[in-house]
């Protein structure tokens, strides 16, 4: 389930902090499992590791019919699960489900599409009772948001793509938005299952 009781939710792992191969889940897949992307025949690796743990949001779906407002330049969703950067100390193993706790959101502009990039922290990671919110992190973690930011904005360019942007004028918006984020993505994903949004070569429960 999405929800993990207390103000808490339920993450799955798709990327181990520090490991490079591209691991995501199959959203077209029967049972949707989690298998390493594929691009032009070819399995994908990042170029360098990624610094924290990654995954997405269970009944979470970014709905590619809805178009986003001006603060995001009218992007439309990616048709993926809403995506988690995780900031604590351990390693999450891929295919775990881990109790996260909510702090802000990234809106992240990809080829066009709407890519949220929600920060969360481990439920059980010793610094959670301390940081509540996006401004929290700079105190405990200086620099990882602007970390997050710049390699979710360079990491497709050693392929020769370009840059992605950030709506919002570059700023990460706070835990209240975050929730906002979640709410709305579940809204979407219930509206798939329910039968109300195309979901075209979607596997869905």
């Amino acid at each position: 389930p999405l929800e993990a009781g207390n103000g808490l939710y339920n993450m799955v792992t798709e990327i181990p902090k520090m490991t490079k191969a591209k691991m995501e889940v199959d959203t077209k897949g029967e049972n949707n499992p989690i298998k390493q992307d594929v691009k032009k025949g070819n399995v994908r690796y990042y170029h360098g590791p990624i610094f924290w743990n990654y995954g997405c949001l269970p009944q979470t779906w970014e709905d590619p019919n809805i178009k986003g407002d001006d603060n995001v330049g009218g992007a439309f969703g990616d048709n993926d699960p809403l995506d988690v950067v995780e900031i604590g100390s351990a390693s999450l193993e891929m295919g775990s489900v881990t109790a996260i706790k909510p702090l802000g959101v990234l809106s992240m502009i990809d080829d066009g599409e709407l890519d949220w990039k929600l920060i969360a922290i481990n439920a059980n990671d010793p610094k959670a009772a301390e940081i509540n919110d996006v401004d929290d992190i700079e105190k405990h973690f200086p620099g990882t948001v602007s970390g997050i930011r710049e390699w979710f904005r360079w990491y497709k360019t050693p392929d020769d793509k370009p840059v992605n942007s950030f709506g919002h004028g570059e700023k990460a918006l706070g835990k209240a938005d975050a929730i906002k984020v979640i709410e709305e993505t579940h809204q979407h994903y219930k509206d798939l299952v329910g039968g109300k949004s195309e979901k075209g070569k979607l596997w869905i429960p």
